[in-house]
């Protein structure tokens, strides 16, 4: 197993020198960790925050979960301002793709 410190990291060029944070931290009753308050305020981490744990062989690291619905409004909303649609015309358009798709697939799977 290949341990690395964050002083080797950052002698090693992959962390930059305004990025680097060691800190330790403590496993608590029921596995809870603390994040230092300076991570949390730095990234606008607050309670009820979902993470993703990846164990790369006893190197651990936290990704934070987006939002799956938001981010896909925000991608629908940036798709709608660049094609120039009001919201009723996308509206009108996802109802006639959805009526389309429906007649398409249900309406075989019948006759079959």
């Amino acid at each position: 197993m290949v341990y690395f410190s964050a002083e080797n990291l950052h002698q090693q060029n992959y962390i930059r020198g305004d990025d680097l944070m060691d800190a330790t931290i403590q496993v608590r009753k029921r596995g809870v960790l603390t994040l230092p308050s300076e991570l949390r305020e730095k990234y606008g981490i607050q309670e009820g925050d979902t993470f993703r744990l990846v164990d790369l062989d006893g190197i651990f690291i936290l990704t934070p979960m987006v939002p799956l619905v938001p981010e896909l409004a925000r991608e629908i909303e940036q798709a709608r301002q660049e094609a120039g649609l009001s919201v009723q015309e996308l509206l009108e358009g996802l109802r006639e793709q959805r009526a389309k798709y429906h007649q398409e697939r249900y309406d075989r799977d019948q006759s079959d």
